[in-house]
């Protein structure tokens, strides 16, 4: 064949032999290695000249045109001219597809881009380029390995927060009988706006242990530049990070404290419709009907939806307790907007003031928080640090959760999870 040949087919180290149409409307690719000397595996002895005998071997490779390609590499086989090598008889090798396989490095890297770079199945990646499932998971599995060896680089803002691996469910086990199932997994992403988003590490568990553990296996200096540190309402987080990483400031992300409060306000209304009517609330309950409306910011409602919200309470709320604690919600996401100390200290004040008037068991618990996290809260009005970049991580992992269908094996799970993302940013 010519070198034009060689040239389009362009695999490093092979020459195109022959290319000819097989049915029904396939072509067959015959392929040799350029080199004519090769040494042996063994020894390292190098031979060259007429080989010893002619092998083929079908290899994969990536997809060339519209018609089915097939690529037959022809082999040669050599003997070891030295005799004291036990190694008699030795097939030549090659980077592009090393002995006990049958993909070239080429489509190798494909699968693991294809799979990688997007949220689709493994099972629909090797559809598309003729493999098995086992091949795009071998490619996964080598890439993760060498992701694996790049060492951290260096982190100011981190960010913690759990999601759930699977679905709750109960399982058997043998010696306890039926247990249920609740898995989560907490990860750890890079919070600095100045450069792309990174997910720096998952580990099974929402524990402090789990967190102490994983910020244990990362060296000391790299601990030692972690100045802000940023998470939910949650202690045993917080009592690893100040275990681990004493010189950070811990920020809470105002996102949990407004669903906190929002969560205070769907306490009460439950529990006012339960006092009035007996039963849980309904569709014909005005309260009920705009439940959604309690929840929104007020500041973000048009004037007709303020006139909704007003006689839905004068119809719907006779103890004036929903009212209250929406009024709490309401103060609680100023102060979170607190645009100077001096603003933060005054809002404060009207909110345990609005929170003492109420005197409500519900109201009562969401300031107890507060006054619990104040100096994680303060920090958060200083800096303004928050976890978004960690809920985005979230929706990814869910998402490929979904795709998948549910992981059982977690290393797979999190394999999957690390690849994405660093394909996405490296996009």
């Amino acid at each position: 064949m010519s070198d034009g040949s060689s040239l389009l087919f362009d695999l490093p180290g092979f020459r195109v032999v022959s290319c000819v149409e097989i049915p029904p409307g396939g072509r067959r690719v015959v392929v040799m290695q350029v080199a004519d000397e090769h040494a042996c595996p063994r020894c390292g002895v190098l031979v060259g000249g007429k080989p010893y005998d002619l092998r083929q071997s079908r290899i994969k490779d990536l997809p060339f045109g519209h018609r089915p390609l097939e690529v037959i590499w022809r082999k040669r086989r050599y003997r070891c001219r030295e005799w004291r090598c036990p190694q008699r008889v030795f097939t030549e090798r090659s980077v592009q597809v090393p002995p006990r396989c049958r993909l070239t490095g080429r489509l190798r890297t494909r699968l693991e881009q294809a799979a990688s770079g997007s949220a689709r199945a493994l099972s629909d990646v090797a559809a598309e380029y003729g493999v098995s499932w086992w091949s795009v998971h071998r490619a996964l599995v080598a890439a993760a390995v060498e992701h694996t060896k790049v060492r951290l680089a260096p982190v100011r803002m981190l960010g913690l927060d759990e999601t759930r691996a699977r679905s709750v469910r109960w399982v058997w086990d043998d010696g306890a009988g039926w247990r249920l199932s609740n898995p989560w997994m907490t990860s750890f992403v890079d919070l600095d706006t100045g450069r792309p988003g990174w997910l720096l590490g998952l580990v099974p568990g929402r524990s402090g242990a789990a967190v102490q553990t994983w910020l244990a296996a990362q060296p000391q200096a790299w601990r030692d530049g972690i100045e802000v540190v940023a998470l939910d309402p949650s202690a045993p987080f917080a009592a690893a990070v100040r275990r681990l990483l004493p010189q950070a400031t811990i920020v809470v992300d105002h996102w949990h404290l407004v669903r906190l409060a929002n969560q205070a306000v769907t306490e009460v209304r439950q529990r006012v419709a339960r006092e009035q009517y007996g039963r849980r609330g309904r569709r014909t309950d005005p309260a009920w009907a705009h439940r959604r409306l309690l929840l929104a910011g007020g500041d973000r409602l048009s004037a007709r939806g303020l006139a909704r919200l007003r006689r839905v309470l004068a119809v719907d709320d006779p103890t004036n307790e929903i009212g209250a604690a929406w009024g709490v919600k309401e103060l609680l996401r100023q102060l979170l907007a607190a645009p100077t100390p001096h603003d933060a200290r005054h809002r404060l004040f009207r909110f345990y003031d609005a929170v003492h008037a109420a005197d409500m068991a519900e109201t009562t618990r969401l300031a107890e928080t507060i006054s619990t996290w104040w100096p994680a809260i303060e920090a958060f009005l200083r800096l303004r640090v928050t976890n978004a970049r960690t809920e985005g991580s979230n929706r990814v992992i869910k998402q490929l959760k979904r795709v998948g269908c549910g992981y059982r094996n977690q290393a797979n799970y999190e394999r999957r999870i690390v690849l994405h993302v660093a394909a996405k940013n490296a996009a």
